[in-house]
């Protein structure tokens, strides 16, 4: 795209990746040997160290949110966060105030506390002339109802005084700061502790060195008890009683067993005890370079064979990739025995790509084929990025180039040198694994990588190109052949519909391939779409001797519709005459020495395919091919049975976005497909299709210096987030008195300035993540704002990224 840094002399970029020249402490970048295994190496260049493919197999690959850079990355550590004095304040003052006031309950200095008990009980259960006198009857075994109902009373009054410290203090943060968010099993055992605490307050006969008298809580409960039943029986039994302190242990516990989370620590415990028990722990944890997983398959020939190859630097970080990949599917098809012959047979050279390709002439950016990913920056830590995305890498891999990607960015922001070309080498060297296949549309004059990274370079309108490309998609279905080529050649238009076009399309293509048992050149195409007789009048004589009446009244019903007007067979003629033109004579299936390619092969096999637009001149016959393409992959990743990923990558997709390819975008995530979308601008979007587009695909890239008309999309898209913000407002004091306003005056005749007070006001406000403004203007160079979705649907905010780093 007018270069996008593709001119640029290769490798002398800011972070090239570093040759191997001795045993790293940490490999920057996934090691691979720059010869064939068995080769010496070339003079003046350092042998390879065996253990280096070792420890990358070896390094960590911890879990991570989507768009982290994995190979060595450090999850952060919590960090310690002080708990504010407010807090500790709030946890305190109503602690104590809850204090003093139970102090004056149980004193009795005032008679209205007992005012709702009287109000709710009978005047016979107390001595008249009195608040709240209980009578009491000596010598006769009967309850004292105003006695009993006094310590209820006390217990419901005391936990309501407790709930209310609960709700008005700060005892809720004070709890989840100091225990639920510490480490097992420290949570537990200090949840424990505050459970005993409890308890001792509750029985504290039980702990003979505690000398305070209980809570009210139990005698509440008892005397309820006798309030009920009007007797002391119950009482007077053992089990009741007995049961009553169980339930109320449990009662007391049960929250802080929760807290804890002692039921879910003592299940993980339990797994872990199982788990230990089951394996044999004379055994070592072996390292991923020895090949655990077969070993535990009961194929340890293939493992140490495979150990044998990585220490010696007779495999690189490709055939590691690969041979793990076809154990999977080793796994999956029930077929270890075929996996373990071929192992013994070829060894590190198992499986190799049908081109014979160990790896990509040369790199220019960082992969992890073993996570999948590609480095392309570093996230920018700042204020509201998520901790985890601090001092981390940036990376894509499949897994969210299956959602769609779409990048903007004006010429010169560096999209092909820093987004399209590491993504198109990384899919290049993951389909040398049997991970994916890639098909890479370059721009105009600008090839994206070097011609030994594919097996299949089409150069449109390069006499000297050696494959040409299947304008059918080597389709036997005329609906489908015609559906393809309307999206090409009137997905852009407005006058002609492309449904109308692929009817009109079809009643040709059909009846031409039930005569000649194929589909017509373009030439031939163009030449039935104007009408001419010479070329309907064979066409419908070879249908009538062969007696096919329904294609027939296909190409009859074509013939009475050309030239009546909202005809589209002339639109469409026009539009094929662009790739009609002396420089594509050959192509297209125009009979040049070029073999034909058909985009089907990529849906059975892991192929790199790269497609060169025709130089400057040819625009929109440029742009009519890409749309071309595009509807094909839409149409070939639709097969079944297909278990490698398969990427499109438009480095200029100018005029190729129509309403049916949004659609259709839309569905490559369930297909295991996926395509990046590169543009200069929204504006070579139909405004139409602006809203859909964005929500068509899943990851969305903004590269410095875009327009705040692209800054809006944008913002809009990505949407806004709760903030928030703290207002400091000077309000001038005024005073009242004389000896104030004298102060006042004072002060200001020294400093200058009034007598103010600051008014602060805290509060959430609704915020645009990134706004227009600062999508176009805040965005340094050399940096873009990403946001990621990957196929299982984890998200990543809009969040900037170095592309430099």
């Amino acid at each position: 795209m007018d270069g996008e840094g593709t001119q640029d002399a290769r490798g002398t970029h800011a972070h090239p990746v570093p040759r191997p020249a001795g045993p790293p402490e940490v490999p920057a970048a996934p090691p691979r040997p720059a010869r064939a295994p068995g080769t010496p190496p070339a003079p003046g260049q350092p042998p390879r160290t065996p253990s280096a493919v070792a420890a990358w197999l070896d390094a960590a690959r911890p879990a991570a949110r989507p768009g982290i850079w994995r190979y060595g990355y450090q999850p952060p550590k919590r960090t310690t966060e002080r708990i504010a004095p407010v807090t500790v304040a709030g946890m305190l003052v109503p602690l104590a105030v809850a204090a003093l006031v139970w102090s004056l309950w149980q004193r009795g200095v005032t008679s209205y506390q007992m005012a709702p008990l009287r109000a709710f009980t009978p005047d016979d259960w107390w001595w008249a002339g009195t608040v709240v006198s209980p009578k009491v009857f000596e010598g006769r075994a009967v309850p004292a109802p105003g006695a009993e109902a006094l310590v209820v009373y006390e217990g419901i009054s005391f936990a309501v005084l407790a709930v209310a410290v609960v709700v008005l203090g700060s005892w809720r943060a004070i709890v989840r700061h100091y225990v639920a968010r510490r480490p097992q099993p420290a949570r537990a055992l200090t949840a424990a502790l505050l459970a005993l605490a409890a308890l001792g307050f509750v029985f504290p006969e039980a702990f003979p060195l505690v000398g305070w008298s209980p809570v009210p809580v139990v005698d509440p409960l008892l005397s309820l008890t006798v309030l009920i039943t009007d007797s002391y029986d119950l009482m007077a039994s053992s089990f009741y009683t007995n049961t009553l302190y169980a339930v109320v242990t449990l009662l007391v516990v049960w929250p802080f067993a929760r807290l804890g989370a002692w039921l879910p620590y003592a299940r993980e415990v339990l797994a872990r005890r199982r788990e230990s028990d089951a394996a044999d722990a004379s055994v070592p944890e072996r390292p991923r370079s020895q090949w655990p997983e077969l070993r535990d398959a009961g194929q340890p020939e293939a493992a140490e064979l495979l150990t044998a190859e990585v220490a010696g630097g007779r495999m690189n970080d490709v055939d590691c990739a690969r041979v793990e990949h076809a154990f999977a599917a080793a796994r999956r098809g029930a077929t270890p025995a075929d996996f373990r012959d071929t192992v013994l047979r070829q060894a590190g050279a198992a499986w190799t790509h049908p081109s014979g390709a160990r790896d990509l002439p040369r790199r220019t950016a960082r992969h992890d084929l073993l996570a999948g990913q590609v480095r392309i920056g570093g996230w920018v830590a700042a204020e509201g990025v998520p901790q985890p995305y601090h001092d981390a890498g940036a990376a894509l891999g499949p897994d969210v180039l299956g959602t769609s990607l779409l990048a903007v960015g004006p010429s010169g922001s560096g999209k092909t040198r820093t987004l399209v070309e590491p993504v198109t080498e990384a899919l290049a060297l993951q389909a040398l694994t049997g991970r994916c296949a890639v098909v890479a549309v370059s721009a105009p004059g600008s090839p994206l990588g070097a011609d030994d990274a594919f097996d299949v370079i089409v150069r449109i309108g390069d006499p000297s190109s050696v494959h040409d490309l299947d304008p059918y998609a080597e389709s036997d279905d005329p609906d489908e052949a015609a559906a393809m080529l309307a999206e090409a050649l009137a997905g852009d238009l407005d006058t002609v519909g492309t449904q109308g076009a692929a009817t009109t399309l079809a009643q040709l293509l059909g009846p031409f391939r039930a005569v000649h048992g194929r589909f017509p050149a373009l030439p031939e195409l163009r030449e039935l779409l104007e009408g001419e007789e010479a070329a309907l009048t064979p066409l419908r004589e070879a249908l009538a001797a062969s007696g096919d009446d329904v294609m027939r009244r296909e190409l009859d019903a074509r013939a009475r519709q050309t030239g009546t007007p909202g005809d589209p067979g002339r639109t469409l003629a026009d539009r094929l005459a662009l790739l009609n033109r002396p420089v594509f004579a050959d192509f297209f299936g125009g009979g040049g020495p070029g073999r034909p390619f058909s985009l089907r092969a990529v849906a059975h096999h892991p192929l790199r395919v790269r497609i060169d637009l025709p130089e400057h001149g040819h625009e929109e016959a440029g742009r009519l091919i890409t749309r071309l393409v595009l509807a094909q992959f839409h149409a070939v990743v639709r097969e079944g049975g297909r278990a490698h990923f398969v990427c499109l990558v438009l480095d200029d997709a100018t005029g190729t976005v129509t309403a049916e390819s949004v659609r259709r975008i839309q569905r490559l995530r369930s297909q295991n497909a996926g395509v990046l979308l590169a543009l200069r601008t929204v504006a070579d979007v139909p405004e139409a299709l602006h809203g859909p587009l964005y929500g068509a695909v899943g990851c969305r890239m903004a590269f410095s210096g875009v327009t705040t008309w692209d800054g809006n999309r944008f913002a809009q898209t990505w949407g806004t987030e709760w903030v928030e913000t703290t207002e400091v407002a000077k309000h001038t004091v005024f005073a009242d008195q004389p000896m104030t306003r004298a102060l006042h005056a004072l002060r200001k005749l020294v400093t200058g300035k009034a007598v103010t007070t600051d008014a602060v006001t805290v509060r959430q406000v609704e915020r645009e993540r990134w706004s227009a403004s600062e999508l176009a203007h805040a965005v340094p160079a050399g940096h873009a704002v990403l946001s990621l979705t990957n196929v299982k649907g984890e998200y990543t905010p809009p969040l900037l990224v170095d592309l430099r780093s």
